[in-house]
């Protein structure tokens, strides 16, 4: 699916964290969502690599990067540490500043890098996401049946692990096949390569303790933000797919610019999985906004 990208393994603060990078120009970071991994990016990749140094990492408890052990605090899957894992393998690659593409659960993380390292990060663009303090904060029915799987991964252990366990391709497929494309929105290989990494021993308590740290810890972080008066000083561009439950159940630019201090951004005719639903789109806006 990456023909003319190199893997490489990255030691990050806690683990292996393994990546793929391709291309020439500015550095880009990729950053996947759930229950996914870097294969997300499949159908961009290469076009972006004709402008910029394509970095995409699989998240740590993601993809064939480490497994990590957690705590009671769920510290080790804040966003705050996941953002780390990234600054080490951008680091790794000898890039200093970058720009940052990302969705779902990798734009979580990418808003705590932005947020933390504000002298890496150029610019952002994150996918059909709202701020994750503002999600819990005004959750309405509507959006607890359509992100069902939130509010099931921040219950106690053993529980969902062990249902996820039980049946780890029923999981992702469950998950991915219920929203407006439905499995067909995913090329084969890729959703081949979600279903494998799924199955790795350890997927199951780290996708829950991601879930669990944003629940909590990350909440702690966020919070701190707002109080401090924190926004983001970077350009951002918030895309989001019309037919998604974010862009149903929230102001998305309303409450990013609240986050954020120059923001801009649109809904797409796709669902969650923009990349994979509407790549040549994504394209669009990524050459508009990114700089070469």
């Amino acid at each position: 699916m990456f023909e003319g990208f190199s893997a490489r393994d990255v030691e990050g603060p806690a683990g292996k964290l393994h990546t793929l990078r391709g291309g020439s120009g500015a550095p880009l970071l990729l950053l996947h969502g759930h229950p996914q991994t870097h294969a997300m990016w499949h159908a961009v990749a290469g076009e972006l690599a004709r402008a910029f140094t394509v970095v995409m990492v699989d998240l740590r408890g993601y993809g064939d990067s480490a497994r990590v052990a957690s705590d009671v605090e769920h510290r080790a899957y804040s966003k705050r540490e996941m953002a780390q894992d990234a600054m080490a393998v951008m680091k790794a690659y000898g890039f200093e500043r970058f720009q940052v593409l990302a969705h779902d659960r990798g734009a979580r993380v990418a808003h705590r890098l932005a947020a933390d390292h504000p002298d890496a990060v150029k610019r952002l663009m994150l996918l059909d996401i709202a701020p994750t303090l503002a999600m819990y904060d005004t959750t309405t029915d509507a959006f607890a049946r359509a992100y069902w799987h939130w509010f099931f991964l921040i219950q106690p252990p053993p529980l969902p692990e062990a249902l996820i366990e039980s049946d780890p391709v029923r999981y992702v497929r469950s998950v991915m096949g219920k929203r407006h494309a439905g499995l067909a929105a995913f090329a084969p290989a890729a959703l081949a390569e979600y279903e494998r990494c799924a199955q790795i021993p350890g997927t199951a308590a780290s996708i829950c303790e991601d879930y669990r740290a944003s629940a909590t810890i990350d909440l702690v972080h966020d919070r701190a933000d707002v109080a401090a008066g924190l926004r983001l000083a970077q350009p951002l561009r918030v895309l989001w797919g019309e037919h998604g439950a974010v862009g149903q159940c929230f102001l998305v630019l309303d409450l990013w610019r609240e986050r954020a201090q120059e923001v801009s951004g649109m809904s797409l005719p796709c669902g969650h999985y923009i990349a994979e639903e509407a790549p040549a789109l994504l394209l669009t806006q990524a050459f508009d906004f990114f700089k070469p």
